[in-house]
Protein backbone atom coordinates (compact mmCIF):
# COMPACT_ATOMS: atom_id res chain seq x y z
CA UNK A 1 0.00 0.00 0.00
CA UNK A 2 1.42 3.27 -0.80
CA UNK A 3 0.09 6.83 0.55
CA UNK A 4 0.81 9.40 -1.86
CA UNK A 5 0.71 13.31 0.03
CA UNK A 6 2.66 15.50 1.64
CA UNK A 7 5.24 13.95 5.19
CA UNK A 8 3.98 17.27 7.25
CA UNK A 9 0.60 16.64 6.43
CA UNK A 10 -1.35 15.80 9.01
CA UNK A 11 -4.00 13.36 7.39
CA UNK A 12 -1.36 11.86 5.49
CA UNK A 13 0.47 11.25 8.54
CA UNK A 14 -3.31 10.51 10.45
CA UNK A 15 -3.38 7.44 7.20
CA UNK A 16 0.29 6.55 7.70
CA UNK A 17 -0.22 5.76 11.43
CA UNK A 18 -3.44 3.93 10.94
CA UNK A 19 -2.30 1.80 7.91
CA UNK A 20 0.79 0.19 9.03
CA UNK A 21 2.74 -1.51 6.43
CA UNK A 22 1.76 1.46 4.30
CA UNK A 23 4.48 2.97 2.49
CA UNK A 24 4.53 7.40 2.08
CA UNK A 25 5.74 8.63 -0.97
CA UNK A 26 5.91 12.54 -0.81
CA UNK A 27 4.86 13.76 -3.90
CA UNK A 28 6.79 17.26 -3.09
CA UNK A 29 10.18 15.18 -2.75
CA UNK A 30 9.40 12.78 -5.61
CA UNK A 31 7.16 13.58 -8.41
CA UNK A 32 4.23 11.03 -8.64
CA UNK A 33 3.65 7.81 -11.27
CA UNK A 34 2.20 9.99 -13.98
CA UNK A 35 0.10 6.49 -14.59
CA UNK A 36 -1.02 6.39 -11.42
CA UNK A 37 -1.94 10.24 -11.19
CA UNK A 38 -3.95 9.44 -14.88
CA UNK A 39 -5.87 6.56 -13.07
CA UNK A 40 -6.58 8.45 -9.93
CA UNK A 41 -7.81 11.38 -12.67
CA UNK A 42 -10.13 9.05 -14.54
CA UNK A 43 -11.77 7.51 -10.94
CA UNK A 44 -12.19 11.22 -9.48
CA UNK A 45 -11.84 13.64 -12.12
CA UNK A 46 -11.29 17.27 -10.68
CA UNK A 47 -12.15 15.90 -6.89
CA UNK A 48 -8.01 15.32 -7.32
CA UNK A 49 -7.36 19.28 -7.19
CA UNK A 50 -7.28 20.43 -3.08
CA UNK A 51 -9.10 23.99 -3.93
CA UNK A 52 -9.15 24.80 -0.54
CA UNK A 53 -5.60 24.98 -0.33
CA UNK A 54 -3.12 27.97 0.15
CA UNK A 55 -1.13 26.75 -3.18
CA UNK A 56 -4.84 26.98 -5.12
CA UNK A 57 -5.57 30.48 -3.55
CA UNK A 58 -1.99 31.93 -5.10
CA UNK A 59 -2.88 31.17 -8.52
CA UNK A 60 -4.64 33.49 -10.89
CA UNK A 61 -7.61 32.85 -12.74
CA UNK A 62 -5.33 31.79 -15.87
CA UNK A 63 -3.23 29.54 -14.21
CA UNK A 64 -6.33 27.99 -12.35
CA UNK A 65 -7.89 26.98 -16.08
CA UNK A 66 -5.30 24.76 -16.43
CA UNK A 67 -5.56 21.33 -17.17
CA UNK A 68 -5.40 19.24 -13.57
CA UNK A 69 -3.01 16.97 -14.35
CA UNK A 70 -0.64 19.79 -15.63
CA UNK A 71 -1.50 21.89 -12.32
CA UNK A 72 -0.63 18.65 -10.36
CA UNK A 73 2.60 18.28 -12.35
CA UNK A 74 3.37 22.12 -11.70
CA UNK A 75 2.48 22.35 -8.18
CA UNK A 76 2.04 18.64 -6.50
CA UNK A 77 0.98 20.21 -3.31
CA UNK A 78 -2.39 21.02 -5.44
CA UNK A 79 -3.27 17.14 -5.57
CA UNK A 80 -6.34 16.53 -2.48
CA UNK A 81 -4.38 14.10 0.18
CA UNK A 82 -4.10 11.36 0.43
CA UNK A 83 -4.00 9.72 -2.61
CA UNK A 84 -4.10 5.25 -1.37
CA UNK A 85 -2.73 2.78 -3.94
CA UNK A 86 -4.29 -0.86 -2.50
CA UNK A 87 -3.39 -3.08 -5.26
CA UNK A 88 -5.45 -1.69 -7.99
CA UNK A 89 -7.54 0.06 -5.82
CA UNK A 90 -7.75 3.85 -5.44
CA UNK A 91 -9.00 5.55 -2.67
CA UNK A 92 -9.12 9.30 -2.17
CA UNK A 93 -8.91 11.73 1.03
CA UNK A 94 -8.96 10.50 4.14
CA UNK A 95 -12.45 9.87 5.36
CA UNK A 96 -15.14 7.67 7.11
CA UNK A 97 -15.71 5.86 3.65
CA UNK A 98 -11.76 5.48 3.21
CA UNK A 99 -11.34 4.47 6.51
CA UNK A 100 -14.12 1.26 6.03
CA UNK A 101 -12.83 0.14 3.09
CA UNK A 102 -9.42 -0.25 3.62
CA UNK A 103 -10.59 -1.53 7.28
CA UNK A 104 -9.73 0.90 9.61
CA UNK A 105 -11.78 1.46 12.82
Amino acid sequence: MIIYGLKNCSTCRAALKALPGAQMHDVRDDPMDQVVLARAFDLFGDKILNTRSTTWRELDAAARSGAPLDLIAAHPTLMKRPLIANGDALYLGWDKTTQAALGVA
